[in-house]
């Protein structure tokens, strides 16, 4: 059962990377290339790397075998902004974590393995340096995101769904 489950994971991944690749290719990956841009073949590195290509020393907050995610700041005259940038060890870890980080909304630009999450400004600047996909998390209106609730679904009825 375990073999089935290892094949199972590994070809739910598979599939992932295959979709976004497709989408990639074939313009629908929500960046900018549409504004005449030449964009990037998509970066790949350690999150220190990734860090460094944009300008930023990042500041540690989450240091694990499966995840490293650090806060970036960069005021080098392109844009000046704040972000996230995680590094995932698997596909499917990243999978899971996009999945979950979508629900809260915001701005995500996703590459093979890492994610850098922050305002569009920052997300369109990173956009043109690593290139990747650029997508968007689920946009609950005007709902107050810092509320205790979390933006709980129960009930379903506070929900309009998803315009994507």
């Amino acid at each position: 059962m375990s073999v089935t489950r290892k094949r199972l994971a590994a070809g739910t991944a598979g599939a992932v990377v295959a979709v976004l690749t497709l989408l990639t290719l074939s313009g629908c990956g929500g960046g900018s290339a549409d504004e005449g841009e030449k964009v990037p073949e998509t970066a790949t590195g350690s999150l220190e790397q990734l860090a460094s290509e944009v300008g930023c020393k990042p500041v540690m907050q989450t240091d694990a075998d499966e995840i490293r995610q650090a806060i970036c700041k960069n005021t080098d005259g392109d844009f000046d902004g704040k972000f996230i940038l995680a590094t995932f060890a698997t596909d499917r870890g990243q999978a899971e974590w996009l999945s979950g980080a979508k629900d809260y909304g915001g701005h995500y630009l996703v590459g093979r393995k890492w994610v850098a999450v922050g305002e569009t400004k920052a997300v369109k600047s990173l956009y043109s340096r690593l290139g990747g996909t650029i997508e968007e998390g689920v946009s609950h209106g005007s709902a107050e995101h810092g509320s205790s609730e979390g933006g709980s679904s129960e009930g379903g009825s506070s929900h309009s769904g998803h315009d994507g």
